[in-house]
């Protein structure tokens, strides 16, 4: 078996601060991007949401992190009606989705999720996951490209990308660059050194 396509794409896990007030009145919130680093970014979202909203979202994401999975996709699926202005409930219920097996419903959540906030890179890295696993390598390649045209720092994005380029379009000067960025953000990965000396063997032939 060809081991280079067993290679794991990577699941960016969102880190969202949401700052909520004891109020029921939704206000369209301002999308900000924190730069953390070379490798990492917190989106804001500020909102005014109501108390027990807030308790049910930090319920949820506890559940599952406990591998209470049903529950906390349940208690998502609340939150996220409850706040149709921010983006934070839906991947996060997008990605729980995503994991218990269910893409279609996972797909809905995101794009969702980017109709409240279309400047979402975790959202789009997270659909071009889905659109690879659903064989629509086009799409996939619009998605990661538009996480990294809102963050090009974005590692993740950076390396899904190349290996969408690599194992699935056969587009090896794309899978090369990208690749070599991603390189210059996580050096260290000495899987990805080993690949671009691959890649860099198959043009030279």
């Amino acid at each position: 078996m060809n081991t280079r396509a067993m290679r794991a794409v990577l699941v960016a896990l969102p880190v969202f601060m949401v700052a909520a007030c004891a109020t029921t009145e939704p206000v369209r919130p301002p999308k900000n991007i924190e730069i953390q680093e070379q490798v990492g970014f917190t989106i804001t979202e500020d909102a005014q949401i109501g108390g027990d909203v807030r308790i049910e979202y930090e319920t949820a994401l506890s559940f599952l992190q406990q591998g209470r999975h049903d529950e906390g996709i349940a208690l998502l699926e609340r939150v996220a009606a409850a706040t149709p202005e921010l983006s934070a409930p839906r991947i996060d219920l997008g990605i729980a989705q995503h994991r218990a097996g269910d893409l279609e419903a996972a797909e809905a959540n995101l794009l969702l999720a980017l109709e409240a906030n279309p400047e979402q890179p975790v959202a789009y890295n997270e659909l071009g996951i889905i659109y690879r696993k659903t064989g629509r390598f086009l799409e996939a390649r619009e998605s990661y490209e538009s996480a990294l045209a809102v963050y090009p720092g974005f590692h993740f994005a950076r390396r899904n990308l190349a290996i969408l380029c690599d194992l699935y379009l056969g587009d090896l000067e794309c899978a090369l660059d990208n690749y070599e960025a991603y390189m210059e953000t996580v050096p260290s990965d000495e899987e990805a050194s080993m690949w671009i000396a691959d890649i860099r063997y198959r043009l030279d032939q």
